[in-house]
């Protein structure tokens, strides 16, 4: 799936795994893990005794707050340190993994204060700990939520700086042109394959001792322990996108200990979504919204020159791309990248300038905007081993958190299906996800997301046309969570609506995270302004 919630970098290798494109359960059934401060050993299941001993031991431990390391990018006073989890948390005295952290603090008086907000970004493989800046940058959409809340970020497991997965040599994985991710015949198909089954092999070898415990339970869990070594009673969250997905887990696994927590763009948490037909259905998403933005384009021709109606540009889209089959552009951007660089777009309305922007320059015969924007930057080996590393996490927790169909006549079945109404981004998709097929490791069932005791009022906010989180995801979570309240931005498809100035959704987040109020009905929203020329 294209990660959910992942900004794409420059050639998206968010979706680059084996050489296509683009870009839960450690337990049966719902858990329930012991109240803050329960005694872990009247605890049955292994891996919530577990959860527990962690929590405790860090709530004693704490975190050593120091100035982050210069290279890590975060000015002070935002300061950084380090939670200690076991791998395995049925072993809680096993092996133990550090998970970054960093912090700034709240930015009103002692008594304004409310605790630590503590963010995840999407991915998998997204890191948090960017979320302090939205401070020191002076975000003023998060201004009134920083009088009241220390602001805390975290690289997952397996992420950035803590215990970071790799699957393949960085510099190889971002290499282009890649192949064409849709298929001319069934030699390409079994080229896709073999890269998909190679990628697979990749994970086991290079991390294998991390991926049967790349869940997002332990995750879940996880944060649960960095609440604890916070020093806080209850978690205060906010999830975007596959974040979203760690607060419907968290919230079922330790409903007592939430205090407040928005769920941005939802994940749909149906076990029978995770992750196979979460992924076909983000096919069908995208394309909805690729549609939209080819409609925006045409309508704005007097600025791009494309063409002034959606037939014509998207005639002009499939001749570009054309064309870079027949003959990389700049020796570097095939269709592959073509699709990494473009489905940005249909992800956010930040990129449709931008995007649209490049496209009308390569159009009026400026190839270098479009390599640029396109190709792989090969003397950025930080960047590329961050993408690599995001690339490896999401596979590695898609690929563990649920069983994946194992017949290539599935995949093939579902998405030569899927393509022929659903083009741009379908078979990207699938080679992305294709390792699941052929993974080393342990595959798990989803933890049943579902309402127990003492969960409070979650808020949920989803776009109406969103691609890379439909819809349905945010409707299913708000059945699931009892007493949650459903915000939905109508007619809009951007990914990540808090980030976004709509006052109607920005004023009712402020409300909830200072007051713990919600409406008494859900709410639907006007949509936030469409991006202008």
């Amino acid at each position: 799936m294209s990660r959910r919630g992942k900004r794409p970098a420059r050639r998206a290798t968010a979706f680059g795994s084996a050489g296509a494109l683009v870009s839960a359960a450690l337990i049966a059934g719902a858990v329930t893990a012991p109240p803050a401060g329960a005694d872990a050993r009247t605890v049955k299941d292994p891996e919530a005794r577990g959860a527990a001993v962690a929590a405790a031991r860090a709530a004693k431990k704490g975190i050593d707050w120091k100035d982050c390391p210069t290279d890590w990018g975060l000015e002070k006073p935002i300061q950084c340190g380090w939670v200690t989890v076991p791998l395995d948390y049925a072993k809680p005295y096993g092996k133990q993994i550090k998970l970054a952290v960093d912090r700034i603090g709240n930015t009103g008086t002692k008594s304004e204060r409310q605790g630590a907000l503590v963010y995840n970004p999407g991915g998998p493989g997204g890191s948090g700990l960017r979320f302090p800046r939205r401070v020191t940058t002076k975000n003023p959409l998060w201004v009134n939520t920083a009088k009241a809340y220390d602001f805390v970020g975290f690289d997952p497991r397996g992420v950035g700086h803590s215990a970071p997965i790799s699957c393949i040599d960085p510099q190889e994985f971002v290499k282009a042109p890649k192949t064409d991710p849709v298929p001319d015949s069934e030699a390409d198909k079994r080229a896709q394959r073999k890269l998909a089954a190679e990628y697979a092999d990749g994970c086991k070898e290079r991390s294998g001792a991390m991926l049967p415990h790349m869940t997002t339970p332990n995750t879940a869990r996880d944060l649960d322990v960095i609440r604890a070594a916070l020093g806080e009673k209850k978690l205060n969250f906010l999830g975007v996108s596959y974040g979203t997905y760690i607060a419907a887990v968290y919230g079922t696994l330790f409903p007592g200990h939430v205090r407040r927590m928005v769920a941005d763009s939802v994940v749909n948490p149906s076990r029978e979504k995770i992750w196979y037909q979460a992924n076909l259905d983000q096919d069908v998403a995208f394309e909805g919204r690729w549609k939209d933005w080819i409609q925006w384009v045409a309508q704005n021709d007097a600025t791009f020159h494309l063409g002034d109606t959606p037939a014509e540009v998207q005639a002009e889209w499939l001749e570009l791309r054309a064309t870079a089959k027949k003959d990389p552009i700049g020796g570097l951007v095939g269709p592959a990248e073509l699709i990494s660089f473009f489905q940005s777009a249909p992800y956010y309305d930040s990129s449709w300038v931008p995007t649209a922007t490049v496209w009308s320059e390569y159009a009026a015969g400026d190839t270098q905007a479009l390599v640029d924007a396109a190709a792989p930057d090969l003397t950025d080996t930080a960047g590329n081993a961050a993408s690599e590393n995001g690339n490896a996490v999401y596979t590695a927790v898609e690929c563990a958190d649920a069983k994946w169909p194992t017949s290539w006549t599935t995949w093939d079945r579902d998405n030569t299906r899927l393509h022929a109404q659903y083009p741009f981004m379908t078979w990207a998709n699938a080679w992305l996800n294709l390792p699941c097929a052929t993974w080393k490791s342990q595959q798990r069932t989803p933890v049943e997301v579902r309402t127990n005791k003492g969960l409070p009022p979650v808020l949920i906010v989803q776009a109406e046309r969103d691609a890379a989180t439909p819809y349905e995801g945010g409707v299913e979570l708000h059945k699931r969570f009892k007493g949650s309240r459903l915000i939905t931005e109508k007619d809009a498809g951007s990914h990540g609506v808090t980030g976004l100035t709509n006052p109607c959704v920005n004023d009712r987040v402020d409300t909830y995270l200072l007051t713990g109020k919600v409406d008494k009905a859900d709410v639907t929203c006007a949509p936030h302004a469409t991006p202008k020329p």
